[in-house]
């Protein structure tokens, strides 16, 4: 009988209460036998900066195959992994979206996969990108505030996109956020166009769509989402040229990050009134109170709460089918690759 692999996981008592749900330990259970390094410090984008947990932590890897990671690790360098001769994997649950907790090219050089599940929190996301799609083709911003004022139902001036059946949607951002807004949007018979250039050419032919330039999405698109992260190639991506090329009477919804929008073109291009707006985040955040953004009718939004109600348990979930997918000698699906980190730094 072979023997089952060794999973160390490397996080602080929150994370193994909440995150560790109990049904999916016992998924685990039956590929891996599994041990825990309790560890404090950090947040969730830093490491702890622990000397001492990291010489500890470096022992405990001498006979794991796999370790998995989260707030309160400290930094796996060259060092931690220097007796880690069974390693083979490496999975972060939450937060490393730029390695501030595995030193990648030390995992690299020594053929160890590195894969991480912060995409845990882009599902959800998705989910209310649709909503709010939805709701700022119906100009939903305008028809709430007209209801609490208690006005009757007046036609509106605008008919921004209507219905979303048959529209052109352009997303700027194909990550796991947008690939999965793809899966919502594909019942209503949307023609997608997408703006990322970090996407394999392959792609648009797989997922049937059009892969194309920042200016045809704001030029030709009915309805205008933004999924990009926020990196320093990001920051102030979406300027008041872009947000000018918007066609009258479309829609533009962003999810992803406020910076990476000009906050003060948009409201310029919102107070024009031939737009319907809508935002799960801004810049600043959280929104002032007396902030001119929340006086706009033409806008729908949302305190950067999609998330929020998202289990800890849906990130060790996805990293459980990575564990699942590696040692049964399949491919992963949420490798960090040099692609993925010229992504995330903007480079």
């Amino acid at each position: 009988m072979t023997e089952k692999p060794k999973i160390l996981f490397a996080f602080s008592q929150r994370v193994r209460d909440t995150y560790l749900i109990e049904e999916t330990l016992g998924r685990l259970e039956k590929l891996a036998t599994w041990d825990w390094f309790a560890c404090e410090g950090g947040g969730i984008y830093d490491n702890s900066n622990n000397v001492e947990d990291a010489a500890a932590l470096r022992e405990r890897l001498a006979d794991a195959d796999g370790l998995v990671l989260c707030h309160g690790s400290p930094m796996v360098d060259a060092s931690v992994l220097e007796g880690a001769k069974q390693l083979r994997i490496i999975g972060e649950l939450e937060g490393d979206r730029f390695a501030s907790r595995i030193d990648i090219d030390a995992a690299w050089e020594r053929d160890i996969r590195v894969v991480d599940t912060t995409n845990g929190s882009s599902y959800p996301v998705s989910e209310w990108a649709l909503a709010m799609i939805l709701v700022a083709c119906r100009n939903g911003g305008t028809q709430f505030l007209r209801m609490r004022a208690g006005e009757k139902r007046v036609r509106d001036p605008f008919p921004f996109a209507g219905t979303l059946v048959g529209k052109r949607v352009g997303l700027i951002g194909c990550g796991h956020m947008g690939r999965r807004l793809m899966k919502y949007l594909r019942p209503f018979d949307v023609d997608i166009y997408v703006h990322d250039p970090y996407l394999p050419r392959e792609l648009p032919e797989a997922l049937d769509f059009t892969l194309t330039s920042l200016d045809n999405i704001f030029t030709t698109c009915d309805v205008v989402v933004c999924v990009a992260p926020l990196t320093p190639g990001t920051k102030g991506m979406i300027g008041e040229r872009e947000i000018n090329l918007l066609q009258p009477n479309s829609v533009f919804v962003n999810v992803s990050r406020g910076a990476v929008v000009d906050s003060d073109a948009l409201i310029a291009r919102i107070k024009k009134g031939d737009i319907s707006v809508g935002l799960e985040v801004f810049d600043p955040e959280p929104v002032p109170p007396d902030h001119e953004i929340l006086t706009l009718p033409n806008v729908f939004q949302s305190p950067h709460s999609s998330s929020g109600g998202v289990s800890r348990g849906a990130f060790f979930e996805l990293m459980v089918d990575e564990l699942e997918r590696f040692f049964a000698g399949h491919e992963t699906w949420f490798d960090i690759t040099p692609n993925t980190v010229a992504n995330r730094k903007g480079t």
